[in-house]
């Protein structure tokens, strides 16, 4: 026997609110249309679903068990609604995010943490890497969107590119570094200290490069290599190490004084950071939401930024 599943939620509204009127005004519906699906209920199963003369209306056994079964739809379809709902607004789905480590490591992961206080119920994927990566995880619609620096943006690459910081990099060291004691720092000073190298790949890497050959040089002394963002800080915590970083990540360990920029101007190539993503949209009404958060948080950050920078960076 096969049993029209709206007959049961219709059934389990008019258990669960003790009788038919309130029943249909508890789905929007009439009640003459309800009373007409309870009789061909009862017709269908050749049995009374309510026991007579009982106000308010008091199911009988088989009444209850079928109207457990339309109250376990009516809950599933409730859920369903809410989901459609929440998908639409941006509360609910996955955001698939990549990113440079570094960057992603010091500012964008507390962001991903505040999304999440306004929208729990969105799952963010987080992965790493650098632009040829990161562009070629978009269009194979592997990641939803980059946070990363970026120096140009091929025309025709079916790609956006928001800016939210200026591109900044500086010399980062222990905040007891022997050569924040000089009262004027030579530049080809950086030169006589080991340094931690970027990783691999990335174009903090290239910049360390551009940076030795400024100084006149054609390497430099790099003793410690491959570790993560924590590890780099820890190593320079202990020793008299340099690094190149980007300000905002110096910027982004200043409330635990254990690191700081040195007060030199260093080269390094136009560059900025921003969002990547489909040039068409942004997909899933979460992903928008979520760019629009790193965006604003971004916002929020700039004139903090700034200042830490003007008050460390003094230039050449």
């Amino acid at each position: 026997m096969k049993i029209d599943e709206k007959h049961l939620i219709q059934l389990a509204a008019v258990v669960q609110a003790g009788g038919v009127t309130e029943g249909a005004s508890l789905l929007g519906l009439t009640q003459p249309a309800v009373s007409r699906t309870i009789a061909q209920l009862e017709r269908r199963v050749g049995e009374p679903l309510f026991v007579k003369g009982r106000r308010p209306l008091q199911p009988t056994p088989l009444g209850r068990a079928l109207a457990d079964h339309g109250q376990a739809m009516l809950t599933a379809s409730r859920k369903a609604s809410a989901l459609v709902d929440g998908f639409r607004h941006g509360r609910t789905g996955v955001v698939r995010i990549g990113g440079s480590p570094f960057f992603t490591d010091a500012l964008v992961a507390g962001m991903i943490a505040e999304f999440q206080h306004a929208y729990p119920e969105v799952r963010v994927e987080q992965s790493y890497g650098y632009l040829p990566e990161l562009r070629a995880a978009i269009n194979a619609d592997r990641i939803d969107l980059a946070v990363c620096p970026i120096d140009i943006l091929e025309e025709g690459s079916g790609l956006r590119f928001q800016e939210v910081l200026p591109g900044r990099n500086v010399v980062a060291c222990r905040v007891t570094h022997p050569l924040l004691m000089r009262r004027k720092l030579d530049p080809k000073e950086l030169l006589d200290y080991p340094w931690i190298s970027p990783p691999p790949g990335s174009p903090l890497m290239a910049d360390l490069r551009s940076l030795v050959l400024f100084l006149g040089a054609t390497e430099t002394k790099i003793r410690y290599y491959g570790g993560s963002l924590t590890a780099a800080i820890n190593y320079m915590k202990a020793s008299d190490a340099l690094t190149i970083l980007p300000h905002s990540v110096v910027f982004a360990y200043r409330n635990e004084k254990a690191i700081t920029a040195l007060p030199i101007n260093i080269p390094h190539p136009e560059r900025a950071l921003g969002i990547l993503h489909r040039a068409e949209d942004l997909g899933a009404p979460a992903v928008e939401a979520f760019s629009n958060h790193i965006q604003k948080s971004f916002e929020n950050l700039k004139h903090l930024i700034k200042r830490h920078e003007n008050a460390v960076v003094w230039g050449l």
